[in-house]
């Protein structure tokens, strides 16, 4: 019982992100998103990408993108406060 849930969960997120990838091209083919902003969204899937096979484990580079990722949002904020604190 609990194995075909894992597989129905599964099949769910699969349905969802191919919906998100979707919907995402069809934004950037009427204009809506630019492809730079598209793009911002991929460096994430890259650097798991990179650190998948670099690391040992898949887990340690999903821990690894998390970190990095988080570390790059405080980095945007804190540039993006001192720019907006001086201008």
């Amino acid at each position: 019982m609990v194995s075909i849930a894992v597989y129905i969960v599964l099949a769910l997120m699969g349905l969802g992100l191919l919906a998100m990838v979707v919907f995402g091209v069809r934004s950037v083919m009427f204009g809506k998103i630019s492809m730079g902003s598209m793009a911002i969204f991929a460096v994430p899937v890259l650097v798991l990408l990179i650190l998948g096979i670099a690391m040992d484990t898949w887990a340690q580079a999903g821990i690894w993108t998390i970190v990095l990722t988080l570390a790059a949002a405080l980095v945007a904020l804190l540039v993006t406060g001192i720019k907006g604190l001086f201008s």
